[in-house]
């Protein structure tokens, strides 16, 4: 600790155990709902199937529900986090997969290897847009929220008049906001990765496409390090479960076209990926210098305008 003029300054403290522990929570949650949805899928045919997703479906609402009335910020982040899952997977992929194959949707192949590359349900995911689209006008419109995401486009549209426009926040349940940010990123990214793959808009080899996996893996990197400063562990839950998702994209994206097999196997006939990767990584320590020097200036202007007064 320094002092500065009359000022004390303290560096913020960090938190890996719980950074780490969220990251985790989720990273073991996923696989998990994921098994069960396809032990379900495996054991139930027909219109089984159908009624086995709804009932996935209604136990992650039934567990949202019940973190509305228990106490303690822990329990009702894990509660709407597991149900948000429970309820993605049921009611939503798996009825989804249900009808996909009830009239026929056929899979994406991989034209050389006959591998299937995106299945039936998320083909018709996209579908879905203007459902999204309709959700994200309530939430820019009509309420004042702590997603970084949200108030980023508020500012953008709205400028000075944020808080006329959004001026409260709805009632807050913190089951239901954290079943809301699963459902609302997972739409968010499912649908922003089913667009880039689709060829008649760009495709997976197309820079767009890569660069939406750069931005998922940089965003989690400065994300991870917003996680460390949270000492609350609600709030560090919530967010880890964020910094995974955003992190998935890369995966996501990076597995589609074999990109680390690709460069490793033969770097100089990926030379555009190269050059993207790099700009990425360009553009982000560009911003990560500028706000640096932006911020001691600042600092220094600040500290200099004490010691005048003192």
């Amino acid at each position: 600790m320094k002092r500065i003029g009359n000022r004390k300054t303290t560096g913020k403290p960090v938190h890996w155990v719980k950074a780490t522990v969220s990251i985790a929570v989720t990273l073991a949650a996923m696989p998990l709902t994921h098994i069960l949805a396809r032990l379900l899928k495996d054991g139930t045919t027909g219109v089984e199937q159908f009624y086995a997703g709804m009932g996935m479906g209604l136990v992650g609402l039934g567990l949202v529900v019940a973190g509305v009335f228990v106490k303690g910020d822990v329990r009702q982040s894990l509660l709407g986090l597991f149900g948000g899952m429970f309820y993605w997977m049921g009611a939503i992929d798996f009825l989804f997969m249900y009808y996909a194959e009830r009239f026929g949707t056929r899979a994406q192949l991989d034209p050389v290897t006959g591998e299937i590359v995106s299945r039936p349900e998320y083909l018709i995911l996209p579908a879905t847009f203007g459902f999204w689209a309709m959700v994200m006008l309530l939430y820019l419109f009509c309420t004042a929220n702590g997603c970084n995401f949200l108030n980023w486009w508020q500012r953008r549209f709205f400028g000075r008049h944020k808080k006329e426009i959004a001026a409260r926040p709805m009632t807050r349940h913190t089951s239901i906001v954290a079943f809301m940010e699963v459902m609302t990123m997972l739409w968010t990214c499912y649908l922003t990765l089913m667009f880039c793959y689709d060829e008649r808009f760009l495709g997976d080899h197309h820079p767009i496409t890569l660069l939406v996996g750069m931005l998922g893996l940089i965003g989690s990197l400065f994300m991870f390090a917003r996680l460390l400063r949270y000492a609350s562990w609600g709030i560090s839950l919530r967010y880890g479960f964020a910094t995974v998702i955003i992190f998935w994209i890369a995966v996501e994206v990076f597995d589609r076209i074999h990109l680390l097999e690709g460069l490793w196997s033969a770097p100089l006939a990926h030379i555009d990926q190269l050059v993207i990767i790099g700009l990425s990584f360009l553009a982000t320590a560009s911003g990560l210098l500028y706000n640096h020097y932006a911020r001691n200036g600042t600092h220094r202007h600040e500290t200099g305008n004490l010691e005048k007064t003192s």
